[in-house]
């Protein structure tokens, strides 16, 4: 059961298409997880189609001399195109390969959802039990990726300088607020400290607009150099 879900503002934002890529590619892939929250999306977007068709309705229509041009030069076009475009469909070759909309990593795959299907265009990279999978959002600040921790591992005791998302896309990890299962949609700040950790593996989806800050431990001395590695 997924427990974690985006907010309103985050859902009503996606659903008008102002947010950015990286937080589109979460609210998308969580949505592909979670009825309830796909439930919500299609009726904002109903409700925003109907707004911009009474908005549509209220601007001046153009004079029937203005329709009757716009209805030749429709029919001009239509003429002109169709038997070719008839031609480029019959003799265009049909491919038969259908893309594998998967990862693999230290010998497990991993189906994605749909909206990663354009994304994943690198390779991995890690050390001991975590891997990580960046995507380009095109975002110079927010550092989208896939991140990958193996049976057993864990990410020691943090905090964030920024902000961090973590959308859960497979197996399952816990820390001190609670455990994980897919589909959950978790945001922390500064004010959370945890440890993420996983007896299965798990397969997650993130976003981090500035460093961790490691708290305990030798990986504290991995902070001088935060900038390099988020």
């Amino acid at each position: 059961m997924i427990n974690y879900h985006p907010d309103q503002h985050l859902l009503s934002l996606h659903a008008k298409g102002e947010l950015p890529l990286s937080m589109s590619i979460a609210i998308s892939a969580h949505a592909e997880f979670c009825a309830h929250c796909q439930q919500q999306l299609d009726q904002m977007t109903l409700a925003l189609s109907e707004q911009q068709f009474e908005q549509n309705q209220t601007i001046q229509p153009a004079s029937i001399e203005q329709h009757g041009q716009l209805d030749d030069l429709l029919n001009q076009f239509l003429n002109n195109t169709l038997d070719s475009l008839d031609t480029e469909v019959k003799t265009k070759p049909q491919s038969s390969l259908v893309a594998d909309n998967s990862v693999t990593i230290k010998g497990q795959q991993y189906m994605l959802p749909r909206v990663f299907k354009q994304q994943i265009t690198s390779g991995w990279q890690g050390i001991g039990k975590v891997s990580r999978l960046r995507l380009d959002t095109g975002e110079p600040q927010a550092r989208a990726s896939l991140l990958h921790i193996a049976a057993n591992g864990e990410i020691p005791d943090h905090t964030h300088k920024g902000s961090e998302l973590t959308l859960l896309l497979a197996g399952e990890f816990s820390d001190c607020y609670n455990t994980y299962k897919p589909g959950d949609f978790m945001l922390l700040d500064q004010n959370h400290e945890h440890s993420p950790k996983t007896t299965e593996g798990c397969l997650c989806y993130t976003i981090v607009d500035a460093p961790l800050y490691f708290t305990k431990g030798i990986s504290k001395l991995l902070n001088p150099i935060g900038d390099l590695l988020y």
